[in-house]
């Protein structure tokens, strides 16, 4: 049986990771720089998560969430220490658009609406809702073009203003950090109007963090560089380190009931032992600090390569912006210096997600592998 052929991929195929090093089939290391769109986030094949899922494993790898699993209380509880948000809840499932799928029927369920405000350039999934709320029609069927949502433009809020003032929008969904979009964010002052105009008209407040969040900006969340509180928080990639699993926090003004939300596999034991895992190797290793320590070197390092027009993004989310379209330039560095890098929807913006462990030597290996495939 043939794969139903929907990615283009690059001809290499690994078989072996550590920390931020990748290796085929032939034994040519690469560095990731990359993390598989960003999910590699204590780095690939750390002892520690290794161990965790292995003994987990050992014991009861799943089982539905029709019986108790302690695990799951255990996740909330450091999840809540980690994030910042002690008072909110925790609904678990097994991907970013299961995440934002959930998101978005929940805050339909709280108010009784179902107009979306989304964003330009935003990408939120591939499901039903999830997609709806994507700018990007090609990837919209139209089975999924049936859902209300209204596509405005990123820090305009006049116009986020009159569009919630006609009382229908439902919900307000907005990245921390764009990723796919090519690293645009809201600023503060945006941030802190949306989050205004939502309490004051009754409109539930999204945050997609699921790639920008779990330490990838310099904070837990990267809406916290904002001082902001959403009324919604979805996550995942980062949050596994490679596992699926996904989740929303949940405000403690939204009231659960049986059936309310509801998944098979979302938080089984094996999830949660590599969520958990992730979360002590963050906290172990200092691991947000090392993101600000490396984000400022690489910034630094950066600076010297004239052909690098802008920086975007923070943290180790980041853009670096260029006067030509790069897919050449990516592919020099995957074939030439064997360094992984993500694109955008930006043609001339190279998506940096490296492992949140990286070192300076890393740093280092990567700007020397850019300068010569910019030659």
């Amino acid at each position: 049986m043939s794969l139903f052929n929907v990615y283009p991929i690059y001809n290499i195929t690994p078989i072996k990771a550590a920390g931020a090093k990748v290796w085929d089939e032939n034994g040519q290391e690469y560095l990731d720089f990359y993390g598989g769109h960003g999910v590699i986030s204590v780095g690939h094949s750390h002892p520690d998560y290794v161990k965790a899922i292995s003994d987990q494993l050992t014991k009861i790898g799943f089982y539905s969430n029709s019986i108790q699993n302690p695990l799951q209380e255990e996740l909330g509880t450091k999840l809540a220490n980690a994030s910042g948000y002690p008072d909110y809840s925790l609904f678990l499932c097994n991907s970013g658009a299961e995440a934002n799928e959930n998101a978005l029927k929940l805050a339909s369920f709280h108010n009784g609406k179902s107009k979306i405000i989304a964003f330009r350039k935003a990408f939120h999934g591939r499901t039903s809702a999830a997609v709806a709320v994507t700018d990007n029609p090609s990837i919209v069927a139209p089975v999924n073009a049936g859902h209300q949502v209204v596509f405005l433009e990123l820090n305009d809020s006049e116009a986020v203003a009159a569009e919630i003032a006609k009382g229908d929008i439902c919900a307000v969904i907005i990245e921390g950090i764009q990723g796919v979009g090519g690293l645009d964010e809201g600023t503060t002052e945006f941030f802190r109007l949306l989050q205004q105009l939502c309490k004051d008209n009754n409109v539930v407040l999204i945050l997609d963090e699921i790639q920008s969040g779990y330490g990838r900006s310099g904070k837990f969340f990267a809406h916290q560089h904002h001082g902001i509180q959403p009324d919604i928080i979805s996550m995942a990639k980062g949050m596994g380190n490679g596992f699926p699993i996904g989740g929303i926090l949940i405000s403690p003004d939204f009231k659960a009931s049986y059936g309310l939300l509801g998944t098979t596999f979302g938080g089984n034991h094996l999830g949660c032992a590599a969520a958990l895992a992730v979360l002590d190797i963050i906290q172990n290793e200092d691991l947000i600090a090392n993101v600000n320590k490396q984000s400022a070197y690489f910034r630094k390092q950066l600076a010297q390569i004239p052909q690098v027009k802008k920086i975007k993004g923070k943290g180790l989310m980041l853009g670096l912006e260029f006067d030509f379209d790069i897919t050449e330039l990516r592919k020099k560095l995957v074939y030439e210096q064997f360094i992984f890098t993500g694109n955008a929807s930006q043609k001339n913006l190279l998506r940096i997600l490296p492992p949140l462990s990286i070192t300076t030597t890393d740093t280092d290996h990567f700007i020397n592998g850019l300068k010569k495939a910019l030659q």
